[in-house]
C-alpha cells in the first residue's frame, strides 16, 4: 500500500514539481532527476524538511498548490467538482487525515489551501463578465418581468372585474416567494448545488408561465403566475445574483448593477410586447411568447453562470450571529421599510394615469416602459458611485429622495406633470433595487456565507413586499379611489427606511473606526 502526495509551486515561467512515495516501511523515493538519482530517505526526517522547504518557496511564490483530484478554482468551481478525492488507492484515509505523522499534517495544511481558498475575486476577466451578462439574463425573466405587473395589473382589473387591492397580491405573492425562499436557495447555492437549483427555477418558472397563458379564472392566476412563477424567481434570482457577487471586489457595485440593469431589460420588453401582443394575439399566446423569449433567455444564463468559489457543505441555514453586527440588523430594518414602498408606482401607476389623469390604456403602458427603461441610469450611475464613496453611503440619499417623490407625487395632476415625475422616481427607484443587493454583499467578508446572510435579508423583506401593495391598494379602496393616501404611505416608510440606513452607516463606521468620510 502506498500513498502519493504531489505538491506543486508555479514560480514564473518554471514549474516546481517534486513526486514523493512513501511505502509501508516509512520509506520514501524521490522521483524527478532520473532512475539513478533515486534515494531512500526517512519519512519523519528528510521528507519534512523537504515539505517545509516547499512549503517555504510556496508561501514566497504565493501561486498554485495542487493535490491530485482537488480542483484549483481558476475557471470556476461547480458541483460536480470533488474537493477530496482517492490519491493512491487508499482516499478514506486523507480525508480523514489518518496518514501518520507528518505526511497527514502537510495533506491537511496543502488540503485546505487548495481546496478552500480560490484566491481573490478577479475583478473581471472573460469568466466575471459572462457571469455578469448570464445574470443580467436572468434578472431580466425575473425581476423584469415583476417589474411588467402594471401590465397585468391594469388588464386584470378590467376582465375580471376585481379591486385593484385584489389583483396586486399575484403580484406581490410573486415577489414575496421571489424573496422569501431566499435563505433556503441561498444556504443551497453556498453548499454547492447552484446548478440543481437553477434548473429547478427554470422548470418552476416554465410550468407556471405556460399555464397562466390558459388560466380563465383569478385563482388560477394566483397559483400559476403568482405562487408557480414566484418559486420559480426564488430559485433562479438568488442563487444568480450570489454568483456574479463572488468574481468582484473593487467593480462589485458595478458589476451588481450591470446585473440589475436585467429587470430594466425586461421592463422594457415585456410590457412592449403585451401592448402589441393582447390587442391582437390575445390573451393566451401573449403570455406563450412571453414564455419562449423567457426558455432561451434562462438557457443562455445556465450556459453562462458558474460558482467560482468551492461548496461550504457544513453550517446551518440561518447564521443568527449575524444579528449581533448593528449595521447588518439594522441594513435589514431599512431595506425592510424601503421595500415596503418602493414597487406601489410600478404596481399602479397604470391604473392612477387611467383613473386620475385619464390617459389611454397605451398611454398608460407607455408610463410602465420609462419607469422601467430610465430605471438603467439608476442602477447603473448608483452602483457606479457606490464603488468609489460605499454603497450604504450612495443608498442613503437614494432612499430620502425616492421618499420625496412618493410624496410629490400627491401634486401630479396633468399627463406632462406625470411624465416628468416617472422619470425621477424611475432613477430612484432603479437606485434602491440594484443598490440593496450591492450594500448588502459589503457586509460579508466571507465569501463562503454570502448565500446565507443575503438570504437571510432577502426573506425579511419577503414580507415587506408582500404586503406593501396590497396595504396601499386596501388605503386607495378607504379613500374612495383617490391615491394620496397610499401615496404619503409610500412615501413616508421610504424616508423611514433612509433613517435606518443612516444608523447602520453609523454602525459600520463606528466597527471600522473611521471617520464620516469612511467607505461603507
Amino acid at each position: 500500500m502506498s500513498y502519493l502526495l504531489t505538491i506543486s509551486t508555479s514560480r514564473g515561467n518554471s514549474d516546481l514539481d517534486q513526486s514523493s512515495e512513501i511505502d509501508e516501511k516509512g520509506h520514501q523515493s524521490i522521483d524527478g532527476v532520473g532512475d539513478d538519482d533515486h534515494a531512500g530517505i526517512s519519512a519523519a526526517g528528510d521528507l519534512e524538511k523537504q515539505a517545509n522547504g516547499l512549503s517555504k518557496a510556496t508561501t514566497r511564490d504565493s501561486n498554485t498548490q495542487a493535490i491530485p483530484g482537488v480542483p484549483l478554482m481558476e475557471g470556476g468551481y461547480d458541483e460536480g467538482d470533488e474537493m477530496v478525492t482517492n490519491a493512491g488507492g487508499d482516499g478514506q484515509a486523507m480525508e480523514n487525515g489518518s496518514l501518520p505523522g507528518v505526511v497527514g499534517r502537510i495533506l491537511s495544511r496543502t488540503t485546505t489551501k487548495s481546496s478552500w481558498n480560490p484566491g481573490p475575486p478577479p475583478d473581471g476577466g472573460l469568466r466575471a463578465w459572462t457571469a455578469v451578462a448570464a445574470g443580467h439574463l436572468v434578472i431580466m425573466n425575473t425581476w423584469g418581468y415583476i417589474n411588467s405587473f402594471g401590465v397585468f395589473q391594469t388588464y386584470y382589473t378590467t376582465t375580471l372585474g376585481l379591486p385593484p387591492s385584489t389583483i396586486s397580491w399575484i403580484g406581490s405573492i410573486q415577489v414575496f416567494l421571489l424573496f422569501f425562499i431566499g435563505t433556503f436557495t441561498g444556504r443551497l447555492t453556498d453548499a454547492g448545488y447552484f446548478r440543481a437549483t437553477f434548473l429547478l427555477g427554470t422548470t418552476f418558472q416554465m410550468v407556471g408561465i405556460f399555464t397562466t397563458s390558459v388560466c380563465t379564472e383569478y385563482w388560477q392566476l394566483f397559483l400559476a403566475q403568482g405562487v408557480c412563477m414566484g418559486i420559480g424567481n426564488g430559485c433562479l434570482f438568488f442563487p444568480a445574483l450570489a454568483t456574479v457577487s463572488t468574481y468582484f471586489d473593487k467593480k462589485r457595485g458595478l458589476a451588481i448593477g450591470m446585473t440589475a440593469c436585467g429587470s430594466a431589460t425586461g421592463g422594457l420588453i415585456f410590457p412592449a410586447m403585451a401592448r402589441q401582443l393582447l390587442p391582437t394575439a390575445g390573451f393566451g399566446w401573449t403570455i406563450r411568447a412571453i414564455g419562449f423569449v423567457q426558455l432561451v433567455g434562462l438557457g443562455v444564463a445556465n450556459a453562462g453562470l458558474r460558482r467560482r468559489i468551492p461548496p461550504r457543505r457544513t453550517g446551518a441555514l440561518v447564521e443568527w450571529a449575524a444579528f449581533e453586527e448593528l449595521e447588518y440588523t439594522f441594513y435589514a430594518a431599512g431595506s425592510f421599510t424601503c421595500f415596503l414602498g418602493v414597487y406601489f408606482a410600478f404596481y399602479y401607476i397604470s391604473s392612477f394615469s387611467r383613473d386620475i389623469i385619464n390617459l389611454s390604456y397605451t398611454d398608460s403602458l407607455n408610463l410602465l416602459l420609462i419607469l422601467n427603461g430610465i430605471g438603467i441610469i439608476g442602477r447603473l450611475v448608483p452602483n457606479h458611485l457606490a464603488d468609489r464613496y460605499g454603497a450604504i453611503n450612495v443608498f442613503i440619499p437614494t432612499a430620502i429622495i425616492a421618499g420625496i417623490c412618493q410624496l410629490t407625487w400627491i401634486a401630479v395632476a396633468s399627463p406632462g406633470g406625470l411624465y416628468a415625475w416617472t422619470v425621477f422616481y424611475g432613477i430612484a427607484a432603479g437606485g434602491i433595487q440594484s443598490l440593496f443587493p450591492a450594500g448588502l454583499s459589503s457586509l460579508t467578508t466571507d465569501l463562503r456565507k454570502s448565500g446565507t446572510r443575503m438570504g437571510m435579508v432577502f426573506t425579511i423583506n419577503s414580507f415587506a413586499t408582500l404586503t406593501g401593495p396590497p396595504i396601499a391598494g386596501a388605503i386607495i379602496s378607504r379613500c374612495g379611489g383617490k391615491y394620496y393616501g397610499a401615496q404619503a404611505f409610500a412615501g413616508g416608510v421610504m424616508l423611514v427606511g433612509g433613517g435606518f440606513m443612516m444608523a447602520a452607516k453609523l454602525a459600520r463606521q463606528r466597527r471600522l473606526g473611521g471617520g464620516w468620510r469612511v467607505k461603507v
